[in-house]
């Protein structure tokens, strides 16, 4: 009998939902497909015709997490009345709020991730296309509304942007603070300089001098002790100087 598109979604998102359960409990390695097929009660073979490796169900996972978020942020009232900033913020708060119950799980995978080489992710991180297109058409919706300067290099920031969130998801993991207030702190206050750089026309600038240069160095400068928040903190101190 033919899979319907309504089960189809189904079995995929319960095989990700049950592949997560046991690799938390069992670890990456301590976890087969042929368990996971059994825990979901799909045929042995049912399974590769979702996810061809455990690897691509991991990749599933954040791929999920990322549409799972922007969903959330959709629904959320007066959207189209938020500043950049907020919607920025509202889009890391509705990612790590989704990613939150599988933390554990979460760190195993970035863990892999980090490892994982860049043709098993298809030249990009899982999630990313979605997260582009988002800042993307944040980007536009400030430009509309004249809040922040035509951006030459829209792709490229975008992009970038998208970087800085699975950034954020590395700094939350390492986080040990009482209720990750490290991470708020360090999101209110990037996100922050980012937007006044953004309605200042420094970011284009910016991207036009070494685009590739700062993205090199956003994952570097945001490891503790890396002093992206000192970084921010004076950055945000030139900006509101007028």
């Amino acid at each position: 009998m033919r899979t319907s598109k309504a089960q189809q979604a189904q079995n995929h998102r319960l095989l990700i939902r049950t592949a997560v359960d046991l690799m938390t409990q069992h670890g990456f390695d301590g976890t087969t497909m042929k368990q996971i097929a059994r825990a979901a009660d799909v045929g042995d073979a049912t399974i590769y015709k979702y996810f061809p490796s455990k690897e691509k169900l991991v990749l599933a996972y954040f791929e999920q997490a990322v549409g799972d978020a922007l969903v959330q942020m959709q629904k959320t009232k007066g959207l189209d009345k938020f500043s950049l900033q907020e919607r920025m913020q509202l889009l890391v708060d509705h990612l790590l709020e989704t990613l939150l119950p599988d933390r554990e799980f979460v760190a195993l995978a970035h863990q892999l991730l980090n490892k994982t080489p860049l043709a098993l992710l298809s030249g990009s991180l899982p999630g990313k296309a979605l997260l582009q297109a988002a800042f993307a058409e944040m980007l536009e919706a400030a430009q509309a509304s004249n809040e922040m300067p035509p951006c030459g290099f829209q792709g490229s920031l975008s992009s970038l942007m998208a970087d800085y969130v699975y950034a954020v998801v590395g700094f939350w993991l390492r986080d040990t603070s009482d209720g990750f207030a490290d991470t708020t702190r360090m999101t209110d206050l990037s996100l922050g300089v980012t937007a006044l750089a953004l309605r200042s026309g420094l970011v284009d600038r910016l991207l036009e001098l070494g685009g590739f240069m700062l993205r090199s160095q956003l994952a570097r400068l945001m490891q503790p002790g890396g002093g992206w928040l000192d970084l921010m903190q004076r950055a945000r101190q030139t900006l509101q100087t007028p």
